[in-house]
């Protein structure tokens, strides 16, 4: 099994439909801060609803268009990263991450995003890998300005959340960026 280090006690794995009750409990502690950033936050409520879910990223996992992993600190999941898209042919996918408030401020985000575009270009052979965030969410902009990646715009009413329609900033670090600071 996967299993890389983000920190004292902290550790990135997969995270499959066999985790659906520990998901639960997790989305549950999580729900207040994740949703004004992701839709998924209100209708993930049950270990059923979480075993779907989980359950997609294998199937995307199997069709190799996207997975999931798990942030565990200390023994409790407390949060995760994806690759929401994964498009080998294009050469580019998308990685979103989340958190518990709990365990923020640890750069468990930043370094498990790390593993991930490490993986996507040098493992996978990704040309771009792409960030995806609510202008407004000043975490996940500093996350992406951690990293490395630029700014490329800002696609306005992208996609519903909770009723309105919400704009997304777009940031993306390229393979020859990615390798060169290195």
């Amino acid at each position: 099994m996967l299993i890389l280090p983000l920190a004292d006690g902290a550790e990135l794995r997969a995270l499959e439909p066999w985790n659906a009750a520990e998901f639960a409990e997790h989305i549950d502690r999580a729900r207040e801060n994740l949703r004004p950033w992701i839709a998924w936050a209100t209708t993930l409520v049950d270990e059923e609803t979480c075993r779907a879910f989980l359950k997609q990223y294998t199937d995307k996992q199997a069709s190799d268009s996207g997975r999931l992993y798990g942030m565990w600190v200390d023994g409790t999941l407390v949060g995760g990263t994806l690759f929401r898209t994964f498009d080998t042919r294009m050469g580019s996918c998308e990685v979103g991450v989340w958190l518990e408030p709990a365990a923020s401020g640890r750069g468990l985000i930043t370094a498990a995003v790390r593993h991930m575009i490490e993986w996507a270009v040098c493992a996978r052979g990704m040309s771009r890998v792409e960030w995806r965030c609510s202008p407004a969410n000043e975490r996940s902009v500093a996350v992406a300005q951690r990293l490395g990646m630029t700014k490329e715009g800002v696609l306005r009413s992208e996609y519903p959340l909770n009723g309105t329609r919400q704009d997304a900033a777009v940031y993306s670090v390229l393979a020859t960026e990615w390798l060169a600071r290195k």
